[in-house]
């Protein structure tokens, strides 16, 4: 950016229209009920104080309206699509959810049908099964080595989008919880080349754009529309995230409607605020702050692969496989400790007080942000080491493997999703039904069933398998998973 757009990127409108009706000391009678902090209970007022309970407003004139900006919103929005270097950004305060849920929304018409890897977030179903579309799977790549999956190919989705010509987008999930990125320059030529939509669920990258030694981020790629979790790496509070819109081929009007038909209609203007700031820090600030993150992440996983039972890939291996890394995110490895991977999580949490954000069968995943220093990188490693040396676990026999996941769909997930028409089977005698629900086992973390597809022999055997070892399964609605929920035929 020249000089004067990193002067106008200074600028805060929805922060500091907040801060300068905080500072008037308006009196409320509106929404919300605390009016201005006052009414909080006394536990959390004392806790919090109330300062930040002044941003906490309805929508007036003053503040702008999410669902039809003119002045503070409205100019953010724009500083945001200068920021990332698209047509247009719009703000959202329910997550990245409502971002994934729209761009299908938006990009596809009810029959239409869209490519998209099995280990897509919980939200891409909610919004296949919102737009009324056809999901086309393909099958994610098993890494026995690292314990983890891996994203659709180039060569993958070419050969899907000849396979399926009838595709109106493809949707592509990068970074990966494990902060694996595709090769989305590729993966947008070849989309692009077949006359489809690309978009990128980029939840876990809102901070890829500000350095130079991380994957290069969707809206550089050339993506369609991609959704990004601000709150996830760079500063905002929870819950606010941002869709951006860069296509020729996607009717911006519509995006918006759909954009505003999902949303709240009383927005926390708090997470408005902290989105508009982050973009802000990350702009003036995020080269600086990312060189400082990815050194000490660099650090922390060459001390963590000098420990005996634990590993952290390193980008290059990563790269040798094709894809590439956001070297910030931390995936921890522990098979050969012993332990589970919520096992060394509980560890870490009850004795350690230090929390990772997830953890399954084999590795933990610690994410680090704008906020991570030295002092909470030193205590996770002087932690793993500790437990490297302290603690023993009894050896395990796990591998990752998942059933072939690219099924016949029979009928759309929405149709059967509303449908009533549904009954249960026993799991051994599935085989052939239409399934009627989602079954996401931890892990992998993938959907092995998925509303609307013929349920495989395969599947039933692997399900069996995780019952006989009490496995509890995502979306499973007793408490032994005995039965799966099918749609009846009469």
């Amino acid at each position: 950016m020249n000089g004067y757009q990193m002067t106008k990127q200074n600028q805060t409108p929805i922060f500091e229209t907040l801060l300068g009706r905080a500072k008037r000391k308006v009196t409320s009678f509106h929404t919300p009920g605390h009016k201005n902090g006052k009414g909080l209970d006394s536990k959390l007022k004392d806790f919090t104080g109330k300062s930040a309970y002044l941003f906490d407003v309805t929508v007036f004139p003053e503040v702008d309206s999410l669902h039809d900006p003119v002045s503070s919103i409205k100019k953010a929005q724009n500083l945001m699509a200068e920021a990332y270097g698209v047509q247009a950004s719009f703000f959202l305060v329910n997550g990245s959810t409502v971002g994934n849920q729209a761009m299908l929304m938006a990009a596809c018409n009810p029959g239409d049908s869209v490519i998209v890897s099995r280990n897509a977030h919980k939200s891409i179903l909610s919004g296949i099964i919102l737009a009324g579309v056809w999901p086309i799977w393909i099958q994610p790549k098993v890494d026995q080595n690292l314990d983890i999956l891996f994203d659709p190919l180039p060569e993958q989705i070419e050969a899907a989008l000849h396979q399926y010509p009838e595709a109106k987008a493809v949707l592509v999930t990068s970074p990966t919880y494990n902060g694996v990125t595709a090769d989305l320059v590729k993966i947008s030529e070849i989309v692009h080349r077949h006359g489809k939509v690309l978009l990128v669920d980029e939840a876990h990258g809102p901070h890829l754009k500000f350095h130079e030694d991380l994957p290069i981020s969707a809206v550089e790629a050339g993506a369609d529309m991609c959704v990004q979790s601000t709150h996830k790496i760079l500063s905002a509070l929870s819950q606010g995230s941002v869709i951006h819109f860069n296509s020729e081929s996607i009717d911006i009007n519509r995006l918006k409607k759909i954009i505003s038909m999902l949303q709240t209609t009383s927005p926390n203007y708090l997470i408005l605020a902290s989105i508009d700031l982050a973009r802000r820090q990350a702009v003036l600030n995020g080269e600086r702050t990312f060189e400082k993150v990815i050194r000490l992440a660099e650090g922390a996983r060459k001390k963590i692969n000098q420990t005996r039972h634990f590993f952290s890939f390193t980008r290059k291996e990563i790269q040798a496989r094709g894809y590439d890394l956001d070297v910030t995110k931390l995936t921890i490895n522990v098979t050969k400790s012993g332990f589970s991977g919520k096992e060394v999580d509980a560890i870490l949490s009850k004795e350690y007080n230090i929390q990772v954000d997830a953890a399954d069968l084999f590795n933990l995943i610690a994410i680090m942000g704008t906020g991570t220093d030295k002092e909470d990188v030193d205590r996770l490693v002087n932690a793993l080491e500790e437990i490297d040396t302290k603690y023993h676990g009894s050896a395990k026999n796990w591998t990752l493997v998942i059933p072939s996941l690219s099924t016949e769909m029979v009928l759309m997930p929405r149709e059967v999703f509303l449908s009533k028409k549904t009954k249960r089977v026993p799991i051994s005698k599935a085989a052939g039904f239409i399934s009627a629900q989602t079954l996401t086992p931890y892990p992998p973390g993938i959907p092995v069933l998925i509303p609307g597809e013929r349920i495989t022999q395969e599947i039933c055997d692997y399900l069996m398998n995780l019952s006989e070892k009490e496995l509890r399964v995502s979306g499973q609605e007793t408490d032994k998973l005995r039965t799966i929920k099918v749609v009846a035929v009469h």
